[in-house]
């Protein structure tokens, strides 16, 4: 059981660390250009699609729930009709991006208020990266159907390929084309639609004998189609407020002022990095625990969950003592402003708790995701945002200021695993799939 999670885990680890990486080498290309608001327009732009995308992020999870499940249960027929359906909701969703990309762009800035000049980069590099949305939806499909069926090294194989060549585009439009923020998004437009080529010849070359099973009549299976329908409404709506808590947490910071939005922002990387490591199990989860449930293997289902969760807590000690120990060194890696490192170090304990306090709610997301348990997803969500956050920081704000707020972000992530972890025996050990 263990190699088979550190066979999935590892290469979905592998995958999330090029994402902060391709982040890095943009603002390293664009920090070497002689107008600083060139980078505020990829991190404006940057911003707009976060959460565009975001919200279809139930593409990947769904998918790769429902893939799974079928993939436990042999079910040939419905592991490529999860594909088809999944495939057409992305060319939708993806279509309607570009027909509605003038409204999207005028609004974003109305509530990403920027300088002019910032304003007017990150406009051009949105309405450029925006033509990548039918590359990069459909990607979510693909990652998530090649997780169903127990593949992470495709999804890893592709997002390198796509991180390296947008690189190389980036390097080769900025410096000797002469372009600025445009050839970033440019850049990224190509690569997106090379992997997702990359994508099509891998599940070509490797899957197409699911093809046979594809059936016109499956597809017209209206029970099929709104389950599937509804579990991604309930992960989209779960996504929704994830991103109202982050936003939330990023708009209270700012309130406090510069300083206290930059300490914020900052200690923020320590859970972006963790986040970046159990994911990769949280990955691994949706692939077992689904094929385990598509199986009704309540055995080796269990014995997944236990072994995940050992994992988790093996992963988290040691983020707890590298932050605990090395925290003052990550953050001067992370910043060289004297000011701001010390006005950070009185909120770093919050930092070392978040490891062990926070593994369980991404385990249990993931397994929650692999059960297609969408609809307690999206309860326990409401739970801890809504009985945990929200109260907590009204209630601290005036008397602990910023204390208040990490007081807040930490109950959350801990009340959610907790609400997960009471909801699972209902949720996950009794789950019955009503497509099988």
């Amino acid at each position: 059981m263990n190699r088979k999670i550190l066979q999935l885990a590892i290469p979905n680890i592998i995958t999330n660390i090029t994402v902060p990486l391709l982040g890095m080498a943009d603002l390293a290309i664009l920090g070497r250009l002689d107008n600083p608001a060139y980078i505020g327009a990829i991190a404006l732009g940057g911003t707009i699609f976060n959460f565009l995308y975001w919200g279809f992020g139930f593409l990947r999870m769904g998918t790769s729930g429902f893939t799974a499940q079928s993939f436990g249960s042999n079910n040939k027929t419905e592991i490529i009709m999860t594909f088809v359906r999944a495939i057409l909701i992305a060319l939708a969703g993806s279509t309607i991006i570009l027909l509605l990309q003038k409204p999207i762009d005028y609004f974003s800035f109305l509530i990403f208020k920027g300088e002019a000049d910032v304003e007017l980069f990150a406009s051009e590099y949105f309405r450029i990266r925006v033509w990548a949305a039918p590359a990069t939806l459909s990607l979510y499909v693909f990652y998530g159907w090649f997780l169903g069926i127990q593949n992470a090294k495709a999804p890893m194989a592709i997002a390198i390929v796509i991180n390296i060549l947008n690189i190389i585009f980036n390097v080769f439009f900025v410096f000797y084309l002469g372009m600025k923020s445009d050839g970033v998004a440019l850049g990224t437009v190509l690569a997106q639609y090379i992997g997702l080529i990359m994508a099509i010849t891998i599940f070509y070359k490797k899957y197409r004998k699911y093809f046979k099973h594809y059936s016109l009549q499956a597809l017209k299976q209206i029970n099929a189609l709104k389950l599937f329908l509804s579990v991604n409404k309930d992960i989209l709506l779960r996504t929704l407020l994830l991103i109202f808590v982050l936003s939330f947490f990023t708009a209270k910071s700012a309130e406090q002022g510069n300083i206290i939005l930059a300490v914020n922002t900052l200690l923020f990387q320590f859970f972006f990095l963790f986040s970046y490591f159990v994911d990769g199990f949280a990955y691994a989860a949706e692939a077992l625990v689904g094929k385990y449930i598509g199986a009704n293997d309540n055995l080796n289902l269990k014995k997944s969950i236990i072994s995940l969760f050992k994992w988790g807590v093996g992963l988290s000690l040691p983020f707890t003592l590298i932050f605990l120990f090395w925290g003052d060194v990550l953050l001067r890696i992370l910043s060289d402003n004297v000011e701001i490192i010390e006005a950070s170090k009185p909120y770093m304990f919050w930092i070392v708790l978040i490891p062990i306090l926070s593994f369980a709610a991404f385990l249990w997301d993931g397994i929650y995701v692999g059960a297609t348990a969408s609809k307690a997803m999206l309860i326990t969500m409401l739970l801890a945002s809504f009985i945990i956050f929200m109260p907590v920081y009204y209630f601290t704000q005036s008397s602990l200021g910023n204390h208040g707020l990490w007081l807040s972000l930490i109950l959350f992530l801990f009340g959610r695993g907790l609400f997960q972890t009471l909801w699972a025996p209902k949720a996950i050990f009794k789950f019955k799939p009503s497509i099988f």
